[in-house]
């Protein structure tokens, strides 16, 4: 029987479902909270197939991945890609040498450079973000010149080493809303809309989700995006825009539980399948 390696430093809602999904299937799942683990490559026994990387920290989740990759033990996601989701510049990089529409986006490291960015992206309204971070927080909305530099204060005095890294992008006006698309290996398996009246529109801030129907344009721009990254289980936040779809942010350890109803469609199954793909083809 195939079992499948949850790497973990929690059980969420997300994780249960994955599990139950794992349970239908007969699929064996051994749940390793990589908090309790000692990763030495000399002593180090493991008797599952594949790794699942479900970590709600990136750090401790990048250091297993890295781990276990280096005991020939294939993780999903993989440390390339994770790499560069985690980090919203060196997406957004690759996305835009990929020739994947994406918004206007520039990295300084001082306030002078950054309202000479600010200029040439075409002036405000910009958004400012940490590089590294989920959840839709800090990220700050940049209205003008004395916001800007405000904000960029209390980042150099107050930030941590990746606060004071300026990640700035283009606003995008959204219609009350953006699209997340589920995207296994380069296919949408569904989306949502996440609407909200603010302009950050994370359900975690408390957007709305409900089924977004998968258009041709919707899977066109997320197989582009997912090929430039290099696949795997992926999630896509999505701008519509007067100049069409635009790829916002990709996620590498997704969290789907509230999306599994509006889409009438199991992602934790498909994530499951895409395991067991995995583990039969190596």
């Amino acid at each position: 029987m195939i079992t499948i390696g949850l790497l973990h430093t929690t059980i969420r809602g997300d994780e249960k479902l994955i599990l139950e999904a794992a349970k239908k299937r007969n699929i064996g799942i051994k749940l390793i909270d990589v908090r309790d683990e000692i990763f030495n490559r000399k002593t180090y026994k493991h008797n599952f197939g594949v790794a699942l990387e479900r970590c709600v920290s990136t750090v401790k989740g990048t250091h297993a991945t890295h781990f276990f990759e280096s005991i020939n033990v294939r993780v999903i996601n993989n440390s390339t890609i994770a790499a560069i989701c985690e980090d919203k510049f060196v997406t957004s990089l690759v996305l835009q040498k990929a020739h994947v529409p994406t918004p206007g986006f520039a990295m300084v490291f001082n306030s002078p450079q950054a309202i000479k960015a600010v200029e040439e992206m075409g002036g405000f309204p910009v958004v400012i973000k940490p590089p590294l971070g989920s959840w839709g927080r800090l990220l700050a909305k940049i209205n003008d010149i004395d916001a800007l530099e405000a904000i960029l204060e209390h980042k150099e005095v107050l930030g941590s080493p990746h606060q004071k890294s300026f990640y700035i992008q283009q606003y995008v006006k959204k219609p009350g809303r953006d699209i997340r698309t589920f995207v296994i290996e380069g296919e949408t398996i569904c989306a949502i809309y996440r609407d909200s009246p603010h302009w950050i529109t994370n359900t975690a801030r408390g957007g709305i989700a409900s089924n977004c129907p998968v258009t041709k344009a919707i899977a066109s721009i997320s197989k582009k995006a997912s090929d430039a990254v290099g696949g795997g289980i992926l999630s896509m936040d999505i701008f519509e825009t007067d100049d069409g779809l635009q790829i916002n942010e990709i996620n590498h350890t997704t969290e789907f539980k509230n999306s599994e109803n509006p889409t009438k469609t199991s992602i934790s199954g498909a994530i499951v399948e895409y395991c067991i793909k995995v583990a039969k083809n190596q």
